[in-house]
């Protein structure tokens, strides 16, 4: 399985219009190679250098058609719900790291699952990865960087 964005290469800097000091929109995504079999997909897109050592987590969605082969720019599925990310929202958050700290990874993280997940709407990142435990057929990332 392979995600890829026209906006960024896989470990190169993501543009300043997907962060909190641009539009605070998400990037064009592209998903290909999901395994025969997928019922959903899950994408998660977390920081792991956030300050503090505690991973934030910037957009949670799940129940992606496994059949989709695109997530366009500023858009939301139809089909996936929006979890609760570490802003307390459930849409994207784009990078927004202190200023002047060091450039932060942003992980896009996308799984497929031999199953859709039934937990609630406002589940957070920590409540997804437990529902997929033992429900993942493949898993790749995508990993961007930003630094204000």
């Amino acid at each position: 399985m392979k995600l890829s964005s026209v906006a960024f290469e896989n470990s190169a800097s993501i543009p300043q219009k997907f962060t909190c000091d641009g539009a605070n929109i998400n990037p064009e995504l592209r998903i290909s190679e999901v395994p025969d079999g997928a019922k959903s997909l899950v994408l998660i897109m977390d920081d792991p250098d956030a300050t503090g050592g505690v991973t934030w987590d910037h957009w949670v969605v799940w129940n992606i058609d496994p059949k989709t082969s695109m997530i366009a720019e500023n858009s939301v599925l139809a089909s996936a719900v929006q979890g609760t990310t570490s802003f307390g929202d459930q849409k994207y958050g784009g990078p927004c790291p202190p200023r002047g700290s060091k450039p932060h990874r942003y992980m896009f993280k996308l799984y497929a699952l031999d199953t859709a997940l039934d937990i609630p709407a406002d589940s957070k990142k920590a409540d997804v990865e437990r529902a997929i435990v033992e429900r993942v057929l493949a898993e790749t990332k995508l990993l961007g960087t930003f630094q204000r």
